[in-house]
């Protein structure tokens, strides 16, 4: 693999400096096992999504967590929130993700997942990560783990899907399922049809080196073509993990994050299951904040992640929300973000309202946005530049309170974030591109 891959939500701290390579996957497997079987006899759950790196570092994974005297319970290839469903009703310890989300076959990471299906408690990564430490040492024979397959795994998982919307008949509709080679690639099929769908799939045929290639949410355009080659009513696309959805509408327009996540509230509130209001991130379009508002939905907005999308949505005892990505939040129906759980949510407020995907998405006015990713040679706090600061406060005088400007910095590449949004195309295109310029000159 040219390049390696940690993700975010995995054990957080030193962990992410890590190299994913196989020896530091089985003393990560290792790490965590001693950590859980200080709780007693402990069974670990394991799956992935279809990159080809996948069969190797579960391996890796199933050998040091054996050696810490853990039993595996091994899923095979099953989205993500898959795995937290199945950690929680199998009374797992914990449950591993092996998996790189929407990047290309040759990155991977490992994500956990704890005992209840959410993030591990931070003691708990920190116990792990002292463990990283010491020297690795196998328990006697008597008490290695042992391994099993689960090979319901995924029928569990299709059953809870459905279950999430029992009262929805899909008798009639037409839909395209692009599955980005990933892990959806066999339970959405399963899951559309036998609600009554037509189901016409692409990107459902993984060979180890095509998870989201050309494909998926990230790549649309696919799915775009083939919605109208079919004259379907609708597209469904979920990346190599199935926890992010974009749709398409029977006119082939794309349909994003915010906006479905618009459609989800909007539903749930006439339901009187909101309980309480939504939240977004800095990235989410204005139109959904202004949408929500003259409903009378309460908005927030997180840092990017859905890490921080989920804790607010915690410390406020709110249900929904989500990231312009496609990464959605419904907790009321799972504790992750779950594409095909909130594609039938979505499926749900159009039946309902017996209202289109093209005409519901309308509802909400997405304002024009744009963002250019400016190089950046040097560190520095771009808001302590007093030259981007000015022309931050002049470009924002432009937009006259009918707009906003962001600048946010990279977490993973050295580039600025610079985005304008506002009423007026041409005009959030022109001021774009004027504080792209500012900032370049003051990164060089």
């Amino acid at each position: 693999m040219s390049r390696k891959y940690f993700g975010t939500d995995g054990v957080r701290g030193r962990v992410g400096a890590y190299p994913i390579t196989p020896e530091f996957v089985m003393k990560l497997g290792w790490a965590a096992g001693k950590v859980f079987a200080q709780q007693g006899k402990s069974r670990i759950l394991i799956g992935k999504d279809t990159r080809i790196s996948g069969y190797m570092f579960e391996s890796a994974l199933e050998a040091g967590l054996s050696s810490a005297g853990v039993d595996i319970g091994l899923l095979g290839p099953i989205p993500t929130p898959g795995i937290a469903y199945l950690t929680r009703t199998f009374r797992a310890q914990a449950g591993i993700v092996i998996s790189a989300s929407h990047n290309p076959y040759y990155d991977n990471g490992i994500k956990f997942f704890s005992g209840n299906g959410e993030k591990l408690p931070d003691e708990t990564e920190l116990a792990i990560e002292s463990w990283l430490d010491k020297p690795m040492s196998c328990v006697e024979s008597a008490q290695l783990g042992k391994a099993a397959r689960i090979n319901d795994a995924g029928g569990r998982y299709i059953e809870f899907c459905k279950g999430t919307a029992s009262s929805l008949n899909l008798r009639g509709l037409t839909i395209v399922l692009d599955c980005a080679h990933g892990a959806t690639y066999q339970i959405a099929p399963a899951v559309f049809s036998e609600l009554g769908a037509t189901v016409i799939t692409i990107g459902a045929k993984p060979d180890g080196l095509n998870i989201n290639e050309g494909v998926g949410s990230t790549e649309p355009a696919a799915l775009q073509a083939r919605v109208l080659q079919e004259h379907a009513d609708l597209g469904i696309a979920f990346d190599g993990d199935g926890d992010r959805l974009m749709m398409v509408d029977h006119r082939g327009e794309l349909v994003d994050g915010d906006q479905l996540l618009f459609i989800i509230a909007t539903h749930a509130k006439k339901q009187g299951r909101l309980n309480g209001g939504v939240v977004g991130t800095l990235m989410s379009n204005l139109g959904l904040e202004l949408g929500l508002k003259d409903l009378g939905i309460d908005f927030l907005r997180a840092k990017v992640g859905d890490r921080y999308v989920m804790q607010l949505l915690n410390e406020h005892g709110w249900r929904f929300g989500g990231e312009s990505s496609g990464h959605l939040l419904c907790l009321d129906a799972n504790t992750t973000g779950d594409g095909i759980v909130a594609a039938l949510q979505v499926l749900q407020a159009l039946k309902d309202s017996e209202t289109s995907l093209h005409d519901w998405q309308k509802r909400m006015s997405k304002m024009p946005q744009v963002m250019i990713n400016v190089q950046r040679s040097r560190q520095a706090d771009v808001m302590s530049l007093p030259e981007i600061v000015q022309a931050i406060a002049a470009t924002e005088e432009k937009l006259a309170g009918r707009g906003r400007v962001l600048l946010r910095p990279s977490g993973t590449e050295p580039v600025v974030r610079v985005m304008v949004e506002g009423e007026d195309a041409a005009q959030v295109q022109t001021l774009a591109e004027e504080l792209a310029a500012v900032v370049e000159r003051a990164l060089a």
